[in-house]
């Protein structure tokens, strides 16, 4: 069998990062790049602005395509080619034809949303947008072939959810899966308490900064402050909003949070992944989601090989379902009778 032609379907510079990763780890094959998108409609309601929330909007397609072409990539954009024998998606939120008819293998970004009603809404009446509620329905398409997530605490909340344990393998997933690494920096400060933001306000959901930041004041009693400021947020009324309720704070817009993680004392975050990487490091976290469940969906430590793992489920699916017609629904929670009688998948081993 040829190797595969397969359209990696990017998102925010996190996610292009980590599909990216994944390509180099599949090995010899036709890889092709794209920004996030989604059948006609989906393309008009970002021409129009509606998208700008998701990273299906103009601005964070603008950052993929630019990391992109500064790694000398091919770029296929919405995926236009159409001769692809498999799919690599950094989402299953939105899927457009060509994810819904190849083989397709999701993986992970990071932390999910908390449900909210509109959550509920989507599960009761599917015929609504996924993405209207935020991240907080990842996973449960259940289009994908293969999903690989962070963790078994994540592959247990995508059963609960009604997938098939057999379509969520635990890889670890790039960029989370050997925090350690981070200790390797530049960053000039040590000793600090850390602040990282989330884009609530951005993303139409609630936000209280004044809050956040009365409260960052309180856990540093006298330490050096310092927010770094989520990349989805105004890159001068965020910096200017902060320093006048905390003047003595410093606020960058730039540079990699992990490395200031790895250099602070204390960690204090909204709904950021970030978290993650505190808790791996040992730091004193301070998060809005409770810290046992952090725990319980802390992404493997695996020294960086979920690139790798993850490169041995696309290849697993390339073997089955090459050419294959897919069901609709392929990770659907079979029945019992079918549950007894299917085989185990050896994909990713004694990780499912």
């Amino acid at each position: 069998m040829p190797p595969p032609t397969i359209l990696y379907i990017c998102g925010s510079i996190n996610q292009t990062e980590q599909l990216h990763a994944v390509s180099k780890a599949v090995g010899s094959h036709v890889a092709r790049f794209s920004p996030y998108f989604g059948d006609a409609h989906v393309g008009l309601a970002r021409r129009l602005g509606f998208l700008e929330a998701t990273i299906a909007g103009n601005k964070r397609r603008g950052w993929c395509l630019d990391y992109l072409r500064d790694h000398g990539l091919e770029i296929d954009e919405d995926g236009r080619r159409d001769d692809y024998d498999l799919v690599v998606t950094c989402s299953d939120l939105i899927l457009p034809r060509i994810a819904r008819t190849k083989p397709l293998v999701a993986v992970q970004e990071g932390i999910f949303d908390p449900d909210t009603w509109m959550s509920e809404l989507w599960r009761r009446a599917r015929f609504l947008p996924m993405w209207l509620a935020g991240t907080s329905l990842t996973g449960e398409s259940h289009v994908y072939d293969r999903y690989c997530v962070a963790s078994q605490g994540f592959k247990d909340r995508l059963v609960e959810k009604g997938a098939d344990p057999d379509a969520i393998c635990v890889t670890g997933i790039p960029n989370f899966d050997d925090c350690k690494t981070f200790y390797d920096n530049d960053f000039p400060h040590r000793g600090f308490v850390l602040v990282c933001t989330s884009d609530g306000r951005e993303t139409f959901k609630s936000d209280d900064r004044a809050a956040l930041v009365k409260r960052a004041q309180e856990i540093a009693g006298g330490r050096e402050l310092v927010f770094k400021l989520h990349p989805n947020e105004d890159p001068i009324a965020g910096p200017a909003e902060i320093l006048r309720l905390a003047p003595e704070a410093k606020v960058y817009t730039k540079g990699k949070a992990e490395h200031m993680i790895a250099n602070c004392d204390v960690l204090v975050t909204e709904w950021s992944s970030t978290a993650f990487v505190g808790l791996a490091l040992g730091k004193e976290l301070h998060s809005n989601f409770p810290r046992e469940e952090l725990e319980r969906l802390a992404p493997v430590q695996n020294d960086g090989r979920a690139a790798a793992n993850i490169a041995a489920v696309v290849h697993e699916v390339d073997r089955e379902l090459r050419g294959q017609k897919r069901r609709r629904f392929p990770s659907r929670a079979r029945s019992a009778a079918e549950a007894t009688t299917a085989a185990p998948s050896p994909a990713a081993e004694g990780s499912r």
